[in-house]
């Protein structure tokens, strides 16, 4: 997969003095923006906030692991617990800082109800993300699931009734928003869609909605376990918390993205240990 480093080499981000903090972050704008703030915020109280932007969301959670870095900031709750089952890892969430309602778009059809039989959906290939379109399609009535399996653990296997014959393509979740001229519906991020030129509102047929969805799917600043005890644990979350950054939210791209401080370095061990069981 290929990787596009900016700022300090991973060689050189390990370590650091005690007033430095260390943070693998993807590159784009709702992560990249956000943190050029916290790193100014945090320069006036003294500490200096090293950043290197990545473009893939394999390598922040296994040089975390590895102390390379102390955080990264790139993935919501699922990904991380499907990570770490997958690869053997412990890396843990530290607080939050959005949460992004995603939904089925289509450049084609204006409702779920205009969907032809036979119609071509993409959706994100990785497990994490998978079902969060089979889910919404079910809700709406044009599916039947298997309701014992949680959502971020649905996939095409597990449904048990496709009445209008819907075909499914799976796509790398970055390049689902590309797939929208070529297929009747995607399962898409609305960055996603909102960066390809699309209108949000206008291309969405279904957006997710509750906490079923919240949850799984807030992005967080994740670290390694006991890390959230720390004083740089704390530094962070009161910048990444603050009014500046919320208000950065409010404004991007009118507001698509939810600032979230509702996870916090006191309450994340134990809505953590719930959720990763």
């Amino acid at each position: 997969m290929s990787v596009s480093l900016v700022g300090c080499g991973l060689s050189d981000a390990a370590g650091g003095e005690d007033r430095t903090i260390t943070m693998i972050v993807t590159e784009s704008a709702p992560f990249q923006e956000p943190t050029e703030l916290v790193k100014e915020q945090l320069e006036e109280d003294g500490w200096t906030l090293e950043t290197t932007y990545v473009t893939d969301i394999i390598q922040p959670n296994q040089v975390v692991e590895q102390g390379e870095y102390d955080v990264n900031f790139f993935q919501h709750f699922a990904y991380l617990r499907q990570f770490n089952e997958d690869n053997g890892t412990d890396v843990v969430p530290t607080f939050s800082v959005f949460y992004a309602p995603s939904g089925v778009y289509s450049l084609e059809h204006d409702s779920v109800d205009d969907l032809p039989d036979g119609a071509e959906i993409a959706l994100p290939v990785d497990t994490a993300n998978n079902g969060r379109g089979l889910k919404m399609l079910a809700e709406a009535g044009l599916l039947e699931i298997d309701e014992s399996k949680e959502i971020t653990e649905l996939s095409q296997s597990d449904i048990t009734e496709n009445p209008r014959n819907f075909s499914f393509t799976e796509v790398d979740q970055q390049s689902l928003a590309q797939t929208l001229p070529d297929v009747d519906a995607a399962f898409v991020f609305s960055r996603l869609v909102a960066e390809a030129g699309h209108d949000v509102d206008d291309t969405a047929l279904l957006v997710e909605d509750g906490e079923e969805y919240e949850t799984p799917y807030t992005v967080v600043v994740a670290a390694q376990p006991g890390f959230e005890e720390t004083e740089k644990a704390e530094v962070l979350q009161e910048a990444y918390h603050s009014e500046e950054v919320q208000q950065w939210f409010e404004d991007y791209l009118g507001g698509i993205k939810e600032h979230s401080d509702e996870f916090t370095t006191e309450n994340i061990e134990t809505i953590w240990g719930e959720f990763a069981g």
